[in-house]
């Protein structure tokens, strides 16, 4: 069956091989609008806690963001479970499902109730990322394209790849990572031919230029850190065996959290989301750097560096709150929250190096850049793409030595101690859900195990 699909995409097919390129930039120009869209209303709706504050203060103040992060929270969780069950977290599992046959992206409910819902459960301040509902967008945006058009099976694998990429490159504004995300999160899954391959970047270039024509960004992240001396090496790469471990515990507790929301959901239904968003709600007020998908924690920690401890103590409460977002099943991503988490190890490492080395010159931003990446590749185990998103994301492109080092380095000792790709046991979890069997290689006929 494989074979008659690549025997479908063979060169030579001029007018198919047009056609095609035509609906790929198409799903990028409409994947990009949609996620803009998306982007350009959270950046609106997340600005209600200052509103608030102009009218409450104090407990007040605090009892009524928990209790609108509460509802939201609530609200989100029960169009997820109502509409769209696939909806719920960030998507990426489910898409690497449909490229295999396994899952069904029903893009006429998915579309809203990722959209609402997401900007629901994200602009409420839960600590979710917003690539994750722009991947799901894109993919169901390509999943419309493919039905209008009647593309072939072939066809339609290669533009829910495409509609994936153009919603992280809409996502981030990084477009070869968006490119590179395909390739080496979903090898199992792509159909690799000239066409579908040609089809990501198309979609990839539509996405962008369409998110910069509506948003005026440029890097998300703009951090310049100049390169670091050839010594400062070992160091990065003790942190990468650090973020490894940290990667491994992160990815098994979302995991746990998330088959502890279904159990409670069984027993208590919506209790949990609204415990979730309820604390969520209070920590947005009290403690804002521990709340959202983190952009703007990460700008903010690496001009103003809280100190050692304070670091460590952020860490600690962004990765119980990162856990606890995601399992309330509601939709949103886990990208910004990992760079987030990722920054504030990151910087704690560094400034523990300059205790320990206090005449050694050690920059805690350069781990700080490094440490995203590195997070990256433990939890997601992609390391390449760790490297390029945060250079993309940054622009501190003198660093790739020592972030490559640190996302390699990270992404041997996850596998050393048993990890295994966050999104490739969240699809299991789906699949073991509907009753469908999952094996180790689920997609042998690409020959890219």
């Amino acid at each position: 069956m494989y074979d008659k699909l690549l025997s479908l995409g063979d060169p030579g097919d001029l007018p198919g091989e047009a056609r095609y390129v035509g609906l790929a930039l198409l799903v990028g120009l409409l994947g990009g609008f949609v996620g803009s869209i998306f982007h350009l209303s959270l950046d609106v709706l997340q600005t209600w806690p200052a509103i608030l504050g102009e009218y409450l203060s104090g407990w007040r103040l605090v009892a009524t963001a928990s209790m609108v992060t509460m509802c939201c929270t609530v609200l989100a969780a029960f169009l997820v479970r109502r509409f769209a069950p696939e909806a719920g977290g960030s998507g990426v599992q489910e898409v690497e499902g449909a490229m295999e046959g396994l899952r069904q992206v029903r893009w006429r409910r998915v579309l809203p109730v990722k959209f609402f819902g997401g900007l629901l459960a994200i602009s409420s301040g839960l600590v979710l990322g917003r690539e994750g509902p722009t991947i799901h967008i894109g993919a169901s945006v390509a999943e419309g394209v493919a039905e209008t058009f009647h593309t072939n099976e072939l066809e339609r694998r290669g533009l829910l790849a495409s509609g994936a990429a153009a919603g992280l490159a809409c996502a981030f504004n990084a477009p070869l990572s968006a490119v590179l995300f395909v390739i080496e999160e979903t090898h199992k899954q792509f159909p690799y031919t000239f066409r579908t391959y040609i089809g990501i970047g198309i979609a990839v270039v539509g996405a962008t230029l369409m998110t910069e024509a509506l948003t005026g960004r440029g890097p998300d992240l703009r951090v310049l850190v100049a390169s670091v001396p050839l010594l400062w090496l070992p160091a990065f790469a003790l942190l990468g065996a650090a973020l490894g471990v940290l990667g491994m515990i992160l990815n098994a507790g979302i995991l746990r959290a998330l088959d502890f929301g279904t159990r409670n959901h069984r027993t208590f239904p919506y209790v949990y989301p609204a415990v979730v968003g309820l604390i969520g709600g209070a920590i947005f007020i009290l403690l804002p750097d521990a709340a959202t998908g983190g952009e703007n924690v990460i700008l903010g920690l690496v001009a103003d560096s809280p100190g050692l401890l304070g670091l460590l103590l952020l860490a600690a409460v962004r990765f119980v709150t990162m856990i606890g977002s995601y399992s309330s099943g509601v939709p949103g991503g886990i990208f910004a929250p990992i760079l987030a988490l990722a920054t504030c190890v990151g910087l704690a490492f560094g400034e523990a190096l300059v205790v320990v080395f206090p005449d050694a010159g050690f920059n805690p931003e350069a781990f700080a850049l490094a440490a995203m990446g590195g997070l990256f590749a433990a939890s997601v185990r992609a390391p390449i793409v760790g490297v390029a998103l945060t250079l993309e994301l940054t622009g501190s492109y003198g660093l790739a030595l020592p972030l490559m080092l640190t996302c390699l380095v990270a992404d041997l000792t996850a596998q050393w101690c048993g990890g295994r790709p966050i999104y490739t046991q969240l699809l299991e979890r789906t699949l073991k859900r509907a009753g469908i069997k999952a094996t180790q290689d689920r997609n042998p006929g690409t020959g890219l195990a």
